[in-house]
C-alpha cells in the first residue's frame, strides 16, 4: 500500500470526539498527507464547546453548519456535499472519514465506485455496514466518554426548582448550604487498540473464519502468500492487523498459533497448522497431475 497518498480528512464533529485526533491522525500520517483537514458541526453549541483548541493545534478548519433542528443532520449534509465536491475538483487519493455513523454509508459507497480508497475511524460498535464499506476502519475508542452535554435552559429550570422545595423545608433562619458541583468525567486519549493474546483471537470466530478464507483463496499447492493473504483481506473486508494490536498481518497469524510460517526468498507463505497432512497430499497430487494453471 503506498505511502504517499493525498488524503481528505473530513471529521463529523457530532459522532467524533477530538481526544481521538492524536491518534487519527498518527495513522494517517503512516498513510500519506491530509492536504484537506475539515471539521462539520454548529460549533455554537454547548456539545463542541471543547473541540476548539483541538482544531487549532492540529490545523482542522471547522466548517460551521447550523443545526436547523435538534436533532437534525444538517451537518452530516454539509459533509456529504463537501465531500462530492472535493471528489470532484480534487486532486485526491483517499478519504479518511471520522464518525461511527452509519448514515455516511452510501457516501463510502459512492467514493468507493468512483475509485478512491476510503479509511473509517470510528467506535468498534460502529454499525457493520460502515466499517465493511470502508476500504480499511481503525478502531478508535476512548477509554472513557464524556458526559453527554445537556440543556443548559432545562438545568436552570431544574436547579431553580429543586432550590425553591429545598428552601420552603427549611427554617427562614437558617442559610442554604449549596453542594459544590461534580465536575463532568474527562475523555481520556485514545491509543492503539490493546494486544490480542492469541487465546482471544483463536476463540474470535469472526477472525478466524476470515483468516481461513483468505488462506483458501489464495492457496498455492497448500502455501499462501502473505502478500496476496492481505490483499484479500483487504477487498473483501475492512481489515487491518493494528485493530487487534498487531503492527502488521503476519505478527497477528503468527500470534494465532493456526499456521505454520516459511520464508520463500523476499516472500513469506503460511499454511494452516491442521491441515498440514492435507497440504502434503496435495502437494504429491500436483507432481503426479499437474494442476492446471
Amino acid at each position: 500500500m503506498s505511502k504517499n497518498l493525498k488524503i481528505a480528512l473530513l471529521i463529523d464533529a457530532d459522532n467524533a470526539s477530538v481526544s481521538t485526533l492524536d491518534h487519527v491522525l498518527g495513522e494517517i500520517a503512516d498513510l500519506g498527507m491530509a492536504n484537506v483537514r475539515r471539521a462539520y458541526g454548529d460549533w455554537g453549541s454547548q456539545g463542541l464547546k471543547g473541540c476548539r483548541e483541538a482544531l487549532l493545534a492540529n490545523a482542522i478548519q471547522p466548517v460551521q453548519q447550523i443545526a436547523y433542528t435538534a436533532k437534525g443532520n444538517a451537518s452530516d449534509m454539509a459533509m456529504v456535499i463537501e465531500a462530492m465536491d472535493l471528489l470532484h475538483d480534487g486532486d485526491f487519493d483517499a478519504f479518511a472519514l471520522m464518525s461511527s455513523d452509519s448514515d455516511f454509508t452510501p457516501l463510502v459507497m459512492r467514493l468507493r465506485a468512483a475509485n478512491m480508497l476510503v479509511y473509517g475511524f470510528g467506535k468498534s460498535q460502529t454499525p457493520n455496514a460502515f466499517k465493511r464499506a470502508c476500504s480499511v476502519f481503525f478502531y478508535v475508542d476512548v477509554q472513557d466518554e464524556p458526559a453527554v452535554a445537556t440543556d443548559p435552559k432545562v438545568d436552570a429550570s431544574a436547579a431553580s426548582e429543586a432550590t425553591a422545595v429545598a428552601t420552603a423545608s427549611l427554617p427562614p433562619a437558617k442559610p442554604q448550604v449549596v453542594a459544590p458541583a461534580v465536575p463532568h468525567p474527562v475523555a481520556k486519549p485514545a491509543q492503539a487498540p490493546a494486544r490480542r493474546s492469541g487465546a482471544e483471537l483463536r476463540a474470535n470466530a469472526s477472525l478466524v473464519a476470515l483468516l481461513r478464507n483468505a488462506t483458501e483463496a489464495t492457496d498455492r499447492d497448500g502455501w499462501s502468500h502473505l502478500g496476496a493473504v492481505g490483499h484479500y483481506l483487504v477487498n473483501r473486508n475492512s481489515f487491518t492487523s493494528k485493530n487487534y494490536g498487531y503492527a502488521s498481518l503476519k505478527g497477528l497469524i503468527t500470534a494465532t498459533d493456526l499456521y505454520e510460517l516459511h520464508k520463500d526468498g523476499n516472500h513469506i507463505r503460511a499454511k494452516p497448522v491442521k491441515q498440514a497432512a492435507k497440504a502434503a497430499k496435495k502437494a504429491v497430487k500436483a507432481v503426479v497431475e499437474p494442476a492446471k494453471r
